[in-house]
């Protein structure tokens, strides 16, 4: 067997009577839906129930999936520590999900596992809470969200359907998310325009079951949005590869500052046509292959370079037939790569160390790609799907006043005695100098409250 049903839930704890203690009235419509949504996943009587949490235990670089033969979990932490649960975890599916992990080279098992979260966390719960006041016969396999690109997240999901599949089981999969945590200036976590414009979006993908457009969502969009479900509903879209399904969208609501939207998905027959990660894979490989043919002499360096320092080991000399711009001259330099949207290493210079930009640039880009401590080493498959920018810095100028800093024109330096943080200009997320500072301090270890400081200023040429 396979996935026999799978929804998509939301996990506020007021929806618990014991938590809201009346207030959950206020989101009548998406208990009636909720419920409507258990009572569609008990009727297909699953052996196992599959549960992508975003509040599992979460790394940058790895899915975790929880270990042990049986968890159990409260609503404490909600002032309701009556409301517990207690599950027998499918160790048999885990232990197979966990062996095509290895064999497909997926970062993803049982590695990243830490004591605080063994109890089933409210993401998890909540789901479970509902189903089981309709169905109780069945395992759980609960797994965790990474800061991983989209495409990972589907290919996790589609790891656990061959799992299924394998070991026979009959099983219900439920994407447990919030969606836009920023709808309301009134609501807990403030407002921002992109919060209702991704409720609308996400709303309409799942509702119509166009998985395929859950992986072109801009990742930064998303975080400006604070959803908390996107990557769930991708792996569970990635459980559908290849599945004709039959969605209904049961509910969406808004009323406290977050969005919480119910959809049900009816399993059909396979269907070849819905290979939503091939699909897209193919665009994005010839979007960028496009993007190549337009890079200029700064980005095809830093590619060189990286290219092949990953495949051999080897650092390149600086080639003869570069334009006098990048041997003539020092400045500070900056590499970045990113990797379906996402940052995938960044390392710079203030200003320049080498005889050159160019030899600048191709120490920064071994360094960016090996030595960015925030990630892993760049791996020769990963090379296709790399995007660069070079940055070359103009010299820094002390400045005294915000009024003379702009987020779009200036990137910063805060340095405090030895202690130094920089940050390029035009990012995105950063919207005000302040936040710049406060960014470039949490860089230089300087206490954001610490205003002995000094601030410069420098521009930024960019080459994408």
């Amino acid at each position: 067997m396979s996935i026999v049903s799978a929804v998509m839930v939301p996990h506020p704890p007021m929806i618990i009577p014991e938590v809201g203690k009346g207030t959950e009235a206020m989101i009548q419509i998406t208990i009636d839906a909720y419920e409507k949504a258990s009572q569609f996943v008990a009727a297909t009587k699953p052996d196992t129930v599959i549960v992508a949490s975003p509040h599992n235990v979460l790394y940058t670089d790895y899915f975790n999936i929880s270990d042990g033969e049986h968890a159990v979990g409260s609503l404490e932490a909600f002032d309701a520590d009556d409301v517990r649960l207690e599950v027998d975890y499918d160790t048999e599916l885990i232990a197979e999900f966990c062996r095509l992990a290895d064999r497909d080279k997926v970062d993803a098992g049982l590695l990243g596992q830490r004591g605080e979260y063994r109890n089933l966390d409210h993401a998890t719960l909540i789901p479970l809470y509902f189903l089981r006041k309709n169905y109780t016969d069945f395992k759980v396999v609960r797994i965790g969200l990474s800061g991983l690109p989209y495409s990972d997240h589907y290919r996790v999901g589609m790891l656990l359907k061959e799992a299924s599949e394998n070991t026979g089981r009959r099983v219900a999969f439920i994407g447990s998310g919030d969606l836009s945590h920023k709808l309301s200036p009134f609501g807990p976590y403030g407002f921002a325009d992109e919060g209702p414009y991704y409720d609308e979006q996400i709303m309409d993908v799942m509702g119509d079951a166009s998985f395929g457009k859950l992986l072109d969502f801009d990742p930064v969009f998303c975080e400006k949005a604070a959803e908390c479900g996107h990557r769930s509903f991708i792996i569970m879209a990635g459980a559908l590869d290849r599945t004709s399904v039959t969605p209904e969208k049961l509910s969406y609501q808004d009323v406290t500052g977050v969005g919480y939207g119910v959809c049900t998905y009816t399993i059909n027959d396979p269907d070849e046509t819905r290979n939503f990660l091939d699909q897209w894979s193919v665009k994005k490989a010839a979007e960028l292959s496009e993007k190549k043919k337009n890079e200029d002499s700064y980005v095809k360096l830093a590619r060189k370079t990286i290219e092949t320092y990953v495949r051999t080991g080897q650092k390149i000399p600086v080639p003869e037939d570069l334009p006098s711009e990048m041997t003539d001259r020092k400045a500070g330099v900056f590499v970045s790569l990113h990797k379906e949207g996402q940052l995938r290493g960044c390392i710079g210079t203030i200003k320049g160390l080498r005889d050159s930009v160019a030899r600048e640039i191709i120490e920064n880009a071994i360094s960016s790609s090996t030595r960015d401590t925030r990630f892993h080493a760049v791996q020769a498959d990963e090379l296709d799907k790399l995007e660069y920018s070079v940055d070359v810095l103009s010299p820094a100028e002390q400045v005294h006043s915000l009024a003379e800093l702009d987020v779009k024109k200036y990137g910063v330096i805060v340095t405090k005695g030895a202690q130094s943080g920089l940050l390029l200009p035009n990012l995105d997320g950063v919207d005000t100098p302040m936040e710049q500072i406060k960014i470039a301090k949490r860089k230089a270890g300087i206490p954001v409250s610490d205003n002995n400081i000094k601030v410069y200023r420098f521009e930024v040429v960019r080459h994408f």
